[in-house]
């Protein structure tokens, strides 16, 4: 099993910015958000093998992944290939100021990429091809067991990429799908290829 995990907020989520390779930490929010996430996962996953917690290598995601990893008694690693798309010149901008017609593009042309930046195609070979290392971490060559579980940890493109990745869809299909901060998502390994099992879960913070 393979699970997903969106890094908490940063004021630049929380402004509505374009946030690719831009480094900010995660704000307040995002802090209270990834420890609440981090006691779910460990009273979900109690009695689980845990091979590993992976995770892109920005700020926003290694504290994400610190949380979990303490969580979970088991020391994160950086695999570069879950970093965010890169927005080139575009990163750090408000949505609302990319014009409508270049949005429109961008949906359709899966090699259509910012200036300086990356392609939705780009980005679904790299993850592509991480997924399927994560797929070995986390099988069991015996058939009686469930096998072990991956957690990574990482941003929206990514996710998506390995949404598409599981359902054998083209990179274009990730602009289908809409993701929280501090979410969850899983794919589970089945006998005949990869299944969605959940998607897009949050954790409210408890209080008080």
């Amino acid at each position: 099993m393979i699970i997903l995990v969106r890094h908490g907020r940063t004021e630049a989520n929380h402004r509505g910015l374009l946030l690719g390779r831009a480094d900010p930490r995660l704000d307040e929010t995002g802090i209270v958000q990834v420890a609440a996430l981090a006691d779910y996962l460990a009273q979900e996953l109690i009695g689980r093998k845990i091979n590993a917690v992976v995770t892109s290598p920005l700020l926003r995601t290694q504290e994400t992944a610190a949380a979990i990893g303490q969580a979970l008694a088991v020391t994160p690693e950086v695999d570069e290939r879950l970093i965010e798309m890169n927005y080139g010149e575009w990163d750090q901008l408000p949505v609302d100021e990319i014009a409508p017609e270049v949005w429109k593009q961008w949906r359709v042309d899966p090699d259509f990429s910012p200036p300086g930046g990356e392609s939705l195609a780009q980005v679904q070979i790299r993850v592509g091809q991480c997924l399927d290392d994560l797929v070995r971490r986390a099988h069991s060559p015996d058939p009686d067991s469930p096998g072990g579980v991956v957690v990574a940890v990482s941003h929206t493109s990514p996710i998506k990429a390995a949404l598409v990745w599981a359902l054998r869809g083209s990179p274009e299909l990730a602009w289908r799908f809409r993701l929280s901060v501090a979410s969850i998502t899983e794919i589970t390994l089945g006998p005949f290829g990869p299944v969605v099992t959940r998607f897009n879960e949050t954790v409210t913070p408890s209080v008080g």
